[in-house]
């Protein structure tokens, strides 16, 4: 991992509403992927964190952020779960 995401490395993965209708997949290069329902890629763009604050910029530049608290992800009135890979994944 580059140092310059090296912060990121604890909050990398796929942070999950508990219904599961929405997705944020936070990548290891600083970008995010964020699903709706069944719309794959309903957002797209970057993020950075300090600390445990979160700032989103998507690709058409609207702007948001949260913060992790506990092991969990605080975001525009959603609270969000890191999504642990199934037995039997590869990852």
């Amino acid at each position: 991992m580059k140092k310059e995401h090296a912060n990121l490395y604890p909050y990398v993965g796929i942070w999950v509403t508990a219904d599961g209708h929405i997705r944020h997949e936070l990548l290891p290069n600083g970008r995010y992927d964020e699903a709706r329902g069944n719309k794959k890629s309903a957002y797209q763009g970057s993020y950075t964190i300090k600390g445990n604050h979160i700032e989103y910029v998507d690709d058409t530049g609207f702007t948001a952020d949260g913060d992790f608290i506990d092991g969990v992800l605080y975001h525009a009135g959603m609270v969000l779960y890191l999504e642990k890979p199934s037995e039997g994944s590869k990852e």
